[in-house]
């Protein structure tokens, strides 16, 4: 594996909150220069190229793989489209952990279910389902993320106590049992119920 595709990999699970200089100076034993020098050319690379749909961002020494602007047209589409066709199993699991768990940060968010879940939170942040609710106080300022009342909506509930109630939560390091897959299955109960209302009411 190259340098470079080290630093893209690293930007890619970033996701929206991005990653500094000094992160990817401590994580990869590269100087700042050296890297510097690095997301120049992958910079280079994908602007120069007409196929590539990404692009990468710098604020603050911090740096951010996004898609190019020209594609706003097309992704605001995608957006548009209606959530029950394009909601995968992975958004569901990240909007029942927030829906119970907020407010909560990515980190969190990744501890329970074990996998990078920055993308898919970016997404559901685009589709107003999510949102950012504040930021912690320690080194960093991680944003903490809930729901919003464009969720309730889709689920069909006024509050979210309405949601039902979970056995005790264990991080994936403290279970063998995938807790995400148990959050997606009484979230998804909760769903079909509220749907199965509305058909009623109609």
């Amino acid at each position: 594996m190259s340098s470079k595709q080290d630093l893209e990999g690293l930007l890619f699970v970033s996701g929206e909150v991005g990653i500094s200089l000094a992160n990817l100076a401590d994580l990869t034993g590269f100087s700042k220069p050296a890297i510097r020098n690095m997301l120049d050319e992958l910079s280079h690379e994908y602007q120069s190229n007409q196929d590539s749909a990404l692009q990468i961002i710098e604020s603050n020494e911090t740096y951010r793989l996004t898609t190019k602007k020209e594609l706003s047209s097309l992704l605001g589409k995608y957006f548009e489209q209606p959530l029950q066709s394009s909601l995968s199993p992975a958004s569901l699991e990240i909007l029942s952990i927030i829906a119970y768990k907020q407010p909560i940060t990515r980190v969190e968010i990744d501890s329970i279910r074990g996998v990078q879940s920055g993308a898919t939170i970016q997404n559901l942040v685009a589709r107003d389902l999510v949102c950012e609710v504040g930021r912690l106080d320690e080194p960093g300022r991680p944003k903490t993320y809930g729901t919003t009342s464009d969720f309730l909506d889709y689920f069909g509930i006024t509050d979210l106590k309405e949601l039902p109630d979970l056995p005790q939560i264990k991080t994936a390091d403290e279970t063998n049992d995938s807790t995400g897959d148990l959050f997606l299955k009484e979230f998804n109960q909760s769903a079909v119920i509220t749907e199965k209302d509305g058909e009623q009411d109609e």
